[in-house]
């Protein structure tokens, strides 16, 4: 059930999205539909790696980022959720420059891939938006996807394999 509402969430902001500019989302550690490197993941260092985003709209108040798995086996993990980024090109690696909600863990940090077998896909959304989000420190992705609804003004995402 719950699975069936994030769903309906996330068509519903994708809808929003057709409307706005894309960005684009780099890593110096892994490209487009490439490995993650193991320091990034449970069984190493278990770091968040660098985010470049560029084509940043002008007039963008702050950044949102989601990282999910859709591949894991009780239905999409979510490894990172973080808000009230500030306008920047660059989130550092092993850093948290926003607000950390709550992962799928029911922890406010990055957790690292981890996939119990196969490899897996892990996406890291970028949200450009128009405000800074009000919302508690303990929110999930759910009410992240929910707040941003209507504020989007540019999107990208880099999606990396990961395979114990």
């Amino acid at each position: 059930m719950i699975n069936l509402i994030i769903t309906k969430a996330f068509l519903l902001l994708t809808m929003a999205i057709v409307n706005t500019k894309t960005l684009t989302i780099k890593s110096p550690a892994f490209s487009n539909n490439g490995p993650i490197p193991t320091k990034y993941a449970c069984d190493g260092s278990n770091i968040s790696p660098e985010l470049q985003i560029s084509e940043i709209p002008e007039g963008t108040k702050s950044l949102v980022l989601i990282v999910d798995d859709p591949d894991a086996p009780k239905g999409t993990f979510d490894h990172w959720v973080m808000w009230n980024i500030p306008v920047k090109d660059k989130i550092a690696e092993n850093s948290a420059p926003g607000t950390q909600g709550k992962n799928g863990k029911g922890e406010n940090k990055y957790t690292g891939p981890c996939p119990p077998s196969g490899t897996h896909h892990y996406h890291f959304k970028v949200y450009a938006l128009d405000t800074k989000l009000d919302i508690a420190a303990n929110s999930d992705k759910k009410a992240v996807l929910k707040a941003i609804e209507g504020h989007i003004v540019a999107s990208g995402e880099l999606v990396g394999t990961y395979k114990k």
